[in-house]
């Protein structure tokens, strides 16, 4: 028998839905100022990633690509952003940045708690305040009688034609609708074409970064022993589900391990995996 200890969220989405108390919010994430090593041995590091299994091929050449804009923009003295990325890769990608000589980075999703991040890296001379790269928007109609998912607010910026990684997190508010983060460049585009989410008409406006309602996420841990490490056991034991009702979700990709969607039930967890499930929250195997 395996045992696993699980770290078991609130809904992505559903746990910010309560108000933050007003007052200033720090936005940036991390900060890194200088490092010691040259960037030639920094981006060899990168590589690594996945042999060593941190991220997955893909992610570490997202990592790599990252890497080497760090090393235009120092060279340049000049400053670069990213896409929004997802946690792992910003994580990897801030821990190797720690290693470049002269480069400043900044990771930044519009509040604390965000997931998904912009990077921004540049020369320490030049890059002397954080980069103003996120935006954000109010999504508002009248929810009251056909509530939208996540997946319905992102299914309609995508369907203007926006690609997702030029869209951070989507904070829903019941009723109201939802507030997202975008890259500023699509601010004025959201406006004039996002029409409908589902069947229910909104409007779209930009509000200040300090002006997101969302509170931290809630946790509880504890023990469960399943015949096995895979995902079809720990994720029904932890979300509390049939496995039965969990391979439906699996089949219609409301779930990911680590950020990327599953379509296999057998596969296999390990330490440290987040498994996430669309509108149920996320697990932790400790």
């Amino acid at each position: 028998m395996a045992a696993a200890s699980l770290a078991l969220a609130s809904p992505l989405r559903l746990l910010l839905r309560v108000r933050h108390p007003r007052g200033a919010i720090a936005v940036p994430c991390y900060f890194i100022s200088r490092g010691r090593y040259s960037t030639a041995i920094a981006v060899a590091a990168a590589r690594d990633l996945a042999v060593k299994g941190s991220v997955d091929r893909n992610s570490a050449e997202e990592v790599r690509n990252i890497l080497n804009m760090a090393e235009r923009a120092s060279q340049r003295r000049n400053v670069f952003h990213t896409n929004f990325l997802t946690p792992p890769i910003v994580k990897e990608a801030m821990l190797a940045l720690e290693k470049f000589a002269d480069t400043k980075a900044v990771a930044q999703g519009g509040y604390p708690q965000a997931e998904r991040c912009r990077i921004s890296v540049g020369h320490p001379d030049v890059m002397t305040s954080n980069p103003d790269v996120v935006a954000a928007l109010s999504i508002s109609g009248n929810f009251r009688l056909e509530s939208c998912s996540h997946g319905d607010f992102l299914g309609a910026i995508l369907g203007t034609g926006i690609t997702r990684e030029k869209v951070g997190d989507i904070l829903l508010q019941g009723e109201r609708g939802a507030q997202v983060l975008v890259d500023p460049e699509l601010v004025d585009y959201l406006i004039s074409t996002l029409e409908k989410v589902g069947k229910v008409g909104v409007s779209c406006t930009q509000i200040p970064l300090l002006a997101l309602e969302y509170e931290p996420p809630r946790t509880n841990s504890f023990k469960t022993v399943e015949s096995s490490l895979r995902v079809d056991a720990l994720a029904s034991a932890g979300f509390k589900i049939s496995r039965t009702k969990l391979a439906s979700l699996i089949s219609s990709g409301d779930v990911r391990v680590n950020w990327t969607p599953t379509t296999k039930n057998g596969v296999t967890l390990k330490s440290g995996d987040v498994v996430s499930v669309s509108g149920m929250g996320r697990l932790k195997v400790i």
